[in-house]
C-alpha cells in the first residue's frame, strides 16, 4: 500500500493534467465555434445588404432613364414611362423579398438608413409618375437619394467593420432645358 501512496501524487498530477487539457480543448472549441458562427452570420448579412442595395439600385436606374425621357436627367438611355412601368413593377417585386431579409438580419441602424434611402427613391418614383419636367427639383431628389445611399453604405460598413468606401459621387453634365 505504501507504494500506492508514493505514486498517488503523480497519479493525481496526471488526472489533473488530463482534466485541464480536456477543459482547455473544450473551451478552445467553443471559442472557435462561436467565431465561425459569427463569421457565417457576417457573410450572410453582407449578402443580404448587397442584395437589397442591388434591388433598390435597379429601381434607381430605371428612374434615371424615365427622368431622361422627361428632360430631367442626362442618362444616355431614356425610357418612356409606359415602357418603364412593367420594369419598375418587376424591380419593386424583386425588392420586397430583399427588404424582408434586410428586416430579418439587419441591425436597427442599417434598417433605418435603408428606410431613408428607399423613401427618397419612392419620392423619385412619385415625381416621375406625375410626369414632372423640373430638372432642378429632380436634382434635389437625386441628392437625397445619393445621401440615403451613402448613409446606408456607411451603416453597413460600420456594422461589418469594413473600411470606408468611395462615395460614388462624380460630376455629371447638366441637363439643358426640357425635351
Amino acid at each position: 500500500m505504501s507504494g500506492f501512496l508514493q505514486q498517488l501524487p503523480a497519479l493525481l498530477g496526471v488526472v489533473i493534467g488530463a482534466l485541464g487539457s480536456y477543459l482547455a480543448v473544450v473551451r478552445s472549441d467553443q471559442v472557435r465555434s462561436r467565431r465561425e458562427t459569427a463569421a457565417r452570420w457576417e457573410e450572410r448579412k453582407l449578402a443580404v445588404y448587397a442584395d437589397w442595395a442591388r434591388a433598390l439600385k435597379r429601381t434607381v436606374t430605371l428612374t434615371y432613364r424615365v427622368a431622361a425621357h422627361l428632360g430631367n436627367d442626362p442618362h444616355p438611355h431614356p425610357l418612356t414611362p409606359a415602357a418603364a412601368e412593367p420594369l419598375l413593377a418587376e424591380a419593386v417585386s424583386a425588392r420586397d423579398p430583399a427588404g424582408e431579409a434586410l428586416l430579418l438580419l439587419g441591425s436597427t441602424e442599417v434598417v433605418d438608413k435603408a428606410r431613408a434611402w428607399v423613401v427618397a427613391v419612392l419620392e423619385m418614383e412619385r415625381f416621375l409618375r406625375e410626369e414632372r419636367r423640373d430638372p432642378a427639383a429632380w436634382q434635389e431628389l437625386l441628392e437625397r437619394q445619393r445621401a440615403g445611399r451613402e448613409g446606408y453604405y456607411a451603416a453597413v460598413r460600420a456594422e461589418l467593420s469594413l473600411p470606408p468606401g468611395h462615395s460614388a459621387r462624380w460630376p455629371l453634365p447638366p441637363v439643358s432645358g426640357t425635351r
